[in-house]
């Protein structure tokens, strides 16, 4: 759904009245965060809290366990982006009645082996009969005092993103067969890969805001933060890393429809630069599946957080700063 309507649906169900309610829908945060108290049954004194989030997808390419085990990072990706550590999970599917039970175990499967990676408890779940849908409901936890919400940033922070763009050209470029399974592995190994140790990266310096870069593109979360935090989001569009070969595959125009559906929600909010080059500004629009991390930090950070994605083997890539709202949240450069 695109994230204007999204965001007015959200804004007449939401109830900000409940103090237990830390992250809701309002901000398009990741997941939501709920606190636990008293209440509920802790002791007096302990502060805990629930990262909560949902999300299933159809396939995006043929390999089912592939496919498991995206949706899966993807699903765990949320809890991640809120600094949170995933606890447990409960797997959703459709499935059609006449479809193939050894696909089924594989993309079952699949996604079992990365909550296992990931430490969570596979709880239960829910399966009913559809066009193939695949994903999951999970509950992390975190500390409230320490949440990575969209509301956090400040003006003078910069960015680093933690997995290159490109994979909803990948996924279209495979659908259409314009590219082979040995040019599209690296691209789904890159989407399965998970976001715990960019988060453990992140949780060693003091952050100030996060999101993963997922189905509203680069664009759509960057301005989710910039909005929520009322500033402007300036990308160095040249500093933004993309997955070998897709700025070539772009140019042939094999981008998902996010691209469309992007810039038709998003573009009166988004300032380009005469310099910026087109296909590469419209990959900021396109949907990424299982994306990187987004992480937003105080510039005296910098170097520590440098340090800690290196030392984890991630790539060090600052894309841009926040600035004070100028009229436009998003800024590419």
């Amino acid at each position: 759904m695109p994230q204007g309507e999204l965001s007015q649906v959200l804004r007449d169900v939401t109830n900000p009245e409940d103090k237990r309610l830390l992250v809701g829908p309002l901000t398009l945060d990741d997941a939501g965060v709920v606190l636990l108290g008293e209440e509920e049954g802790l002791p007096p004194g302990v502060r805990l809290a629930l990262v909560q989030t949902v999300d299933f997808f159809p396939p995006v390419l043929d390999d089912p366990g592939m496919y498991g085990a995206i949706a899966a990072a993807n699903s765990l990706s949320d809890v991640y982006a809120m600094a949170g550590k995933p606890f447990s999970a409960l797997s959703l599917a459709g499935f059609p009645r006449d479809f193939d039970r050894d696909w089924m175990r594989e993309i079952l499967m699949g996604g079992n082996r990365k909550i296992h990676e990931a430490g969570a408890i596979l709880a239960g779940g829910h399966t009913v009969e559809s066009d193939v849908q695949f994903g999951y409901a999970v509950t992390g936890l975190v500390d409230p005092d320490r949440i990575g919400t969209n509301a956090g940033a400040q003006a003078g922070d910069v960015a680093y993103l933690t997995k290159p763009l490109g994979m909803g050209v990948m996924t279209t470029a495979a659908k259409f067969k314009k590219i082979d399974w040995d040019t599209m592995k690296p691209a789904a190994e890159q989407m399965a890969t998970l976001n715990n140790l960019a988060a453990e990266a992140m949780k060693c310096v003091d952050f100030h805001a996060c999101t993963d870069i997922t189905g509203f593109g680069l664009v759509g979360h960057g301005l989710n933060i910039a909005k929520a935090s009322d500033l402007t989001f300036r990308i160095r569009s040249a500093d933004v890393p993309l997955f070998d070969g897709v700025l070539a595959l772009a140019k042939r125009g094999l981008y998902s429809g996010g691209v469309k559906s992007g810039r038709a929600a998003l573009g009166d909010k988004v300032r380009t630069g005469a310099g910026v080059n087109p296909e590469r500004a419209n990959l900021f629009f396109d949907a990424e599946t299982s994306g990187g991390l987004l992480i937003v930090i105080h510039p005296d950070q910098a170097s520590k957080l440098e340090a800690e994605l290196k030392q984890r083997g991630l790539p060090v890539c600052h894309v841009g700063e926040f600035a004070p709202y100028d009229g436009k949240h998003i800024d590419l450069l």
